[in-house]
């Protein structure tokens, strides 16, 4: 997971505003929902990359108790593009684990990692059909069911299109050639890029790999402006609370509580 981030768009500008992980919806941080789904969904542990304010984001690690299922890794170059964070975590790539990579600036339904969880062991990307056009959303584009486009600004022929979430399940060798690729664009000297551009390289150089998951219809929002602040807390936010509510509460007779959808 990425947090390293200055949100810089969120702020106007203005360095003094908290980590994105730190925004709080009804009580809880980011950090402390993303902490509970990833729990539920048997996750065996969280590397978080850390950047612009790390104190804060471990002051507020310690305060959850997470020291045993989070690590950090600092990126104390947090000012170049987000690729740099991403190489940051190069080692963790190249373990030989199935990798579920996420930005830590989205409010979501669980539902959304459950999905690629349930993928353990193939590459999956979400994409959501019913998005807003413009150059804002990273698109993944597909022709005949497969990738060939994944960036903000598409002029490629497709079929399909939808905005990218900012979550990916990679299996273990695609997870390594990742950390190779990133490490080929630093050796270029590409970092102010963002590190969609090196998951573009590898999703499109063999797209048949990869597995689409339809997540249109689940609430969710990336955060990066403040009014996606706004929406969050007026729209997502009770889906989102609502949905987990009833996963959590609903239970089959003589069993313990289960995960619906």
């Amino acid at each position: 997971m990425l947090a390293a981030g200055m949100g810089l768009r969120l702020s106007g500008g203005d360095q003094a505003i908290r980590p994105k992980a730190l925004l709080r919806f009804a009580g809880r941080t980011l950090l402390a929902r993303h902490l509970d789904i990833l729990k539920r969904a048997a996750v065996d542990g969280l590397t978080l990359v850390v950047g612009y304010h790390r104190e804060a984001i471990e002051a507020e690690l310690a305060a959850l108790g997470a020291g045993s299922f989070v690590s950090t890794l600092h990126n104390p170059d947090y000012r170049y593009g987000s690729l740099v964070s991403l190489w940051t975590a190069r080692e963790t790539l190249a373990s030989g684990r199935d990798i579920l990579f996420m930005d830590a600036d989205v409010l979501y339904d669980a539902r959304l990692v459950e999905r690629l969880v349930a993928a353990k062991g193939t590459n999956c990307v979400p994409m959501d059909r019913d998005f807003e056009p413009g150059d804002e959303p990273v698109k993944l584009c597909l022709a005949g069911g497969w990738a060939v486009e994944f960036r903000k600004r598409v002029d490629v022929a497709h079929d399909v299109a939808g905005e990218w979430p900012g979550f990916t399940a990679f299996d273990a060798p695609t997870a390594r050639e990742l950390a190779k690729t990133l490490q080929h664009f630093v050796e270029l000297g590409r970092l102010n890029d963002p590190y969609e551009e090196a998951m573009r390289q590898v999703m499109l150089a063999r797209p048949a790999d990869f597995a689409i998951a339809d997540i249109t219809g689940l609430p969710w929002i990336e955060i990066d402006f403040p009014e996606d602040v706004a929406r969050a807390e007026r729209e997502i936010l009770p889906l989102v609370d609502g949905a987990d509510q009833t996963r959590k509460t609903y239970r089959r007779p003589g069993s313990r509580s289960i995960s619906g959808g």
